[in-house]
């Protein structure tokens, strides 16, 4: 990621912000819409889970700026992903879901240059923690 990528990511979940809980929702329901075999891997009531999503996302964006500063949580992060059931195939599926997400919260603020910062950051994060979690890089999109 360059620069100006990394500023687009931060300047664009600024935008975010105002409606955490609501893209958690929006997020969430996405993911389970088009991946139902991942639903078992959560909670009944997922008010935690949406919290933490929203606090793991914010750290991250917040961390692209110092990328080393961010990486021993994302890859504690990717081990506890393993023992909940994860697989390296549901990455992509995620991504999907929260670029979907970050287009219908940001609306005409979900420019194509955002899209391509959101883009490689999800590809950068989910390659190292899949790396991380399985010990062999693989392609995550």
């Amino acid at each position: 990621m360059n620069p100006t990528q990394i500023k687009l990511v931060q300047d664009s979940f600024i935008k975010v912000a105002p409606i955490t809980e609501q893209a958690a929702v929006i997020f969430y329901d996405r993911l389970f819409e088009v991946a139902p075999q991942v639903r078992a891997m959560f909670p009944p009531d997922m008010t935690e889970q949406r919290r933490k999503l929203m606090a793991t996302l914010a750290i991250v964006v917040t961390g692209l700026s110092d990328l080393p500063s961010i990486l021993p949580a994302a890859s504690a992060l990717a081990t506890r992903h393993v023992a909940y059931g994860a697989k390296a195939e549901h990455y992509p599926v995620v991504g999907q879901a929260l670029l979907w997400t970050l287009e219908k919260g940001l609306g005409a603020d979900w420019t194509p240059e955002v899209a391509e910062a959101w883009t490689a950051a999800y590809i950068l994060l989910s390659t190292f923690m899949i790396n991380q979690a399985y010990g062999r890089p693989q392609a995550a999109e």
